[in-house]
């Protein structure tokens, strides 16, 4: 199995902190984006959208953050990350989608402007994500985990961007139960960290 990755990527690691909680063995390929190794054409026919992360498990190609969670689990038949029945489903399938729509669009923008100088408002972008962070607060406030009274795919899905927020000027000191969350997935067995920068000018 192999994960073409990027180390900064919140995305690549979404998906490495999912293979090391479920304590697969896999070789990582690093892709280096200055270089534009995401849009030669031996990657481009893995994912055609040029985007990191995507597995490789032995000829079959999952491209996308979310899709390689949903790969894996299946596989796998990890059904306490990814529950079965409709209402389980559903719920997580919900945090997934904040995942790629409110999460990338907020905290995760954010960062990609004091990283790598995207052309974002960063005004606007942190506002964004003071929004979502509020509703993950208001929803961690009567339960320990997001979809379920276990960690699940929707937790491995907004760690990431959320725990490294501070780092796109997002603070995250007015969000308590946020942080002790951040906390809990960090004491997962087979957690794997998120490599830290010096950038941003919010304390986490």
């Amino acid at each position: 199995m192999k994960l073409y990755d990027v180390t900064l990527s919140g995305h690549a690691h979404r998906a490495r902190l999912f293979l090391g909680l479920l304590g697969l063995p896999y070789e990582l390929v690093p892709v280096d984006l200055a270089a534009g190794d995401h849009k030669k054409p031996n990657f481009l026919a893995l994912n055609p959208f040029g985007q990191v992360p995507v597995l490789d498990d032995d000829g079959v190609i999952i491209a996308d953050s979310n899709a390689i969670l949903v790969y894996l689990a299946t596989k796998y038949r990890r059904t306490d990350w990814l529950p079965e029945d409709a209402i389980g489903a559903a719920r997580v399938q919900r945090w997934l989608s904040v995942a790629a729509g409110q999460i990338a669009f907020g905290p995760c923008a954010a960062r990609l402007v004091t990283l790598f100088g995207a052309p974002f408002n960063h005004d606007e972008v942190i506002a964004r994500a003071h929004v979502i962070l509020k509703l993950v607060e208001q929803a961690l406030t009567d339960q320990t985990w997001l979809a379920a009274d276990h960690a699940t795919l929707a937790d491995v899905a907004l760690y990431s961007y959320i725990a490294r927020a501070p780092e796109g000027d997002v603070d995250l000191s007015p969000y308590p139960q946020v942080r002790a969350w951040l906390t809990r997935v960090e004491a997962l067995p087979g957690f794997v960290p998120f490599q830290e920068t010096d950038r941003g000018r919010a304390v986490a």
